[in-house]
């Protein structure tokens, strides 16, 4: 049985962010170049006001195509704004639980509504594998 660790331990400090008016292809290029499923959205303050993901980029171009415009525009026009977001002394096993009912596979991780973090799938497995690694020294 796994025990509870803080999710400052294993969350990302300083994950990929784009800001709501930035063109939706500045996403993109940053998707593909951090080849990552999705950013998190802040806005000048910081603060974080959305997610987006890689499917919310393909739906919003294909939308432009079907609709013969010229542009997708910025980055707020797309993005999902109900988020689920945490905070670094959240519990890992708890946000694990969270992710999987909600079907997210990543989580931002704010303070007084700043974006501080990120924890995604990815790290929360790396969380579960150095606990296992440590608990079978120790046996």
């Amino acid at each position: 049985m796994l025990n509870s660790v803080e999710l400052k331990d294993y969350m990302l400090h300083n994950p990929v962010k784009v800001n709501q008016n930035d063109d939706l292809f500045v996403a993109i290029d940053l998707i593909i170049t951090n080849k990552i499923s999705g950013v998190c959205v802040v806005d000048d303050d910081n603060n974080l006001v959305g997610v987006l993901s890689e499917v919310d980029c393909l739906k919003a171009i294909l939308t432009a195509r079907y609709n013969q415009e010229t542009s997708v525009g910025p980055v707020q026009g797309v993005m999902t704004r109900e988020v689920y977001a945490v905070t670094s002394t959240a519990d890992i096993i708890d946000i694990a639980q969270e992710m999987l009912k909600r079907g997210f596979r990543r989580c931002p991780v704010v303070e007084n509504g700043k974006l501080v973090g990120q924890i995604t799938c990815r790290q929360l497995l790396n969380g579960v594998r150095k606990f296992a690694a440590t608990t079978k020294k120790s046996a």
